[in-house]
C-alpha cells in the first residue's frame, strides 16, 4: 500500500545473517520507512542519523536520548520502526526492552529494533516474550554496515523478526550445554530446593521458604543428590558439590545472597 507524503524506499525481506540478503539497490521500490531513534549517546545517535539519512529507504522522524521522550515522539510521529538502544535514561537498565513491551500493547503495528552491545540471551528472551513479529535485536558492531542495518529495519517493519547471528550462536551453545547438564534431570521443585541450598540454607530454613514440610525437603534433597551422582558422598561434601555445580551451570550470583556457605544443619 502506497502512503502519501513518504519518500520511496527499497524494502528488503530477509533477515540479517541470511545467505541471500539483498543489496539496497536490488530491493523492490516501495515507500520510505519512518524511523524513530532512541540512543542516549550523542555521538552514537548522530552517527545513526547520518548513516540512515544517506539511505533512500529510511526517513528519520524523531531522535531521542531517553525513554520518556522516545515514547512521546512515538505517539506524535507514529513511526514504522523504533530503533532503540537497550539502555537509556532514566534507569539505564533495559529501556529498549520496556519500549518494545509498551508498544506491543499501545502500537502493535510499530516494529522495534533493539541495538545493544550485550550478547546476553536473556535480553532477547525478554524482547520476544510477547511475540517475535516486528521485533529485532542487533549487536552494535553491526551498525557500521548500512546495508545490514537497513535490511533489519525493513524486516521488522514488514512484520518479521531479526536476531543477531552471534546471539543465535550463544543461544544454541547454551541449549546444548543445558541438555548435557545433570541439572536438566531435576524437576522444577528440585531446582528450587537446590537454589535454596546454594544460598546456604538449612533443611528447616528451606522448608519455611518454600512452604514445605521438613520431610518433603529431605526427600527432594535425596533425589537431587541421586540425580547429580552425589549419593555416596558425605553430607557436607554433597551440599558443597551440589552448590558448586549449580553455580557453574546457572551463573547464579552466590555473593549477592545473604549466605553462600552451605549449612548442613537440619
Amino acid at each position: 500500500m502506497i502512503i502519501a507524503n513518504r519518500r520511496p524506499h527499497q524494502a528488503a525481506h530477509t533477515t540479517v545473517g541470511g545467505g541471500g540478503r539483498l543489496s539496497e539497490a536490488a530491493i523492490v521500490l516501495l515507500v520510505a520507512i519512518r524511523v524513530a531513534v532512541g540512543e542516549d549517546s550523542l555521538i552514537v545517535r548522530e552517527g545513526l542519523e547520518q548513516l540512515l539519512a544517506s539511505s533512500p529507504a529510511i526517513e528519520i522522524v524523531a531522535s531521542c536520548s531517553d525513554l520518556d521522550s522516545l515514547l512521546e515522539d512515538v505517539d506524535e510521529h507514529e513511526p514504522d520502526v523504533v530503533l532503540t538502544d537497550i539502555r537509556m535514561p532514566p534507569s539505564k537498565s533495559d529501556e529498549g526492552i520496556q519500549v518494545a513491551a509498551r508498544l506491543r500493547e499501545s502500537h502493535p503495528e510499530i516494529g522495534v529494533l533493539v541495538l545493544s552491545q550485550f550478547s546476553d540471551p536473556s535480553y532477547v528472551v525478554s524482547l520476544l516474550e510477547s511475540g517475535s513479529d516486528r521485533r529485532g535485536y542487533l549487536l552494535k558492531e553491526r551498525v557500521h554496515n548500512r546495508g545490514e542495518l537497513v535490511s533489519a529495519i525493513d524486516a521488522v517493519a514488514q512484520g518479521g523478526s531479526v536476531i543477531d547471528p552471534k546471539i543465535v550462536e550463544v543461544l544454541v551453545t547454551a541449549k546444548a550445554r543445558a541438555e548435557r547438564s545433570p541439572l536438566s534431570q531435576l524437576t522444577p521443585r528440585e531446582q528450587e530446593v537446590l537454589s535454596e541450598i546454594a544460598e546456604g540454607k538449612s533443611n528447616t530454613a528451606i522448608a519455611e521458604s518454600l512452604v514445605l514440610t521438613k520431610r518433603a525437603v529431605e526427600k527432594h534433597i535425596n533425589s537431587i543428590f541421586m540425580k547429580l551422582g552425589l549419593a555416596s558422598s558425605d553430607d557436607v561434601s554433597k551440599r558443597v558439590k551440589a552448590t558448586l555445580l549449580f553455580l557453574a551451570e546457572t551463573g547464579w550470583d552466590a555473593e549477592a545472597q545473604p549466605s553462600a556457605e552451605p549449612d548442613i544443619r537440619s
